[in-house]
Order: C-alpha cells, then sequence, then structure tokens
C-alpha cells in the first residue's frame, strides 16, 4: 500500500457532493419561525373535539347546574355541554400543571 494514497474519510455521500449543494444547509440569517400558536391552537382544537365526543359515548342525558337558575342537559343542550366539558378539562390541567410548579418551588426552596 503505497503512502502516496489519500486518506480515507468516513461521509456518507464520500465527498460526492458539489460546493452548492453544500451551501444548502448553511444558515441563511433568517430566524426560525415559532409554531407555538398553532400548536396551540391544534391542542385546543383538539380538546374541543374531544369535550363533544365524550358525552356522545354516553347514552343516558346528564344534566349539570352551573347555578340554582342556570342548568344544562347533554343531550338538549349540546354546545354548551361541549363548553362546559372543555373548561372542566382545561381547569384540571391548568390544575396539575400548578401544583407541577408550586412543588418544583417548594423542592428547590427545601433542597440542602
Amino acid at each position: 500500500m503505497p503512502t502516496s494514497q489519500q486518506k480515507k474519510t468516513w461521509s456518507l455521500q464520500d465527498n460526492k457532493r458539489t460546493e452548492a449543494e453544500r451551501n444548502l444547509f448553511k444558515a441563511t440569517g433568517k430566524p426560525k419561525k415559532s409554531k407555538n400558536v398553532v400548536y396551540l391552537l391544534s391542542v385546543i382544537g383538539g380538546l374541543l373535539v374531544l369535550s363533544f365526543l365524550l358525552p356522545q359515548f354516553y347514552e343516558k342525558a346528564v344534566t349539570v347546574c352551573v347555578t340554582d337558575t342556570f342548568c344544562v342537559n347533554s343531550k338538549t343542550d349540546v354546545l354548551l355541554f361541549t363548553l362546559y366539558v372543555f373548561f372542566t378539562i382545561v381547569i384540571l390541567i391548568l390544575a396539575v400543571y400548578g401544583a407541577y410548579v408550586v412543588g418544583k418551588k417548594l423542592a428547590n426552596a427545601i433542597k440542602l
């Protein structure tokens, strides 16, 4: 094996890419677009669909009284009952997240 041989490089392309193809992966200087709004809207949409489907699987009519004079029935007031279930799920998620944040801060305060 002569010493004038080129050293073997371990590349998947085996250095077959041109300079223009290599420049495709360089940064353009444009900031990356945040997709947080899209994710938030898809989660809200998914929760609304779930809130609509949950009462549909239950065959009996459920009546929930929010106040003494305002009651919502799952069979007659479908939209209002869907919103009621949606806000109940959102409150539960926020309560779990709040407990997580408080527990994390409390654990950091107690840490020895």
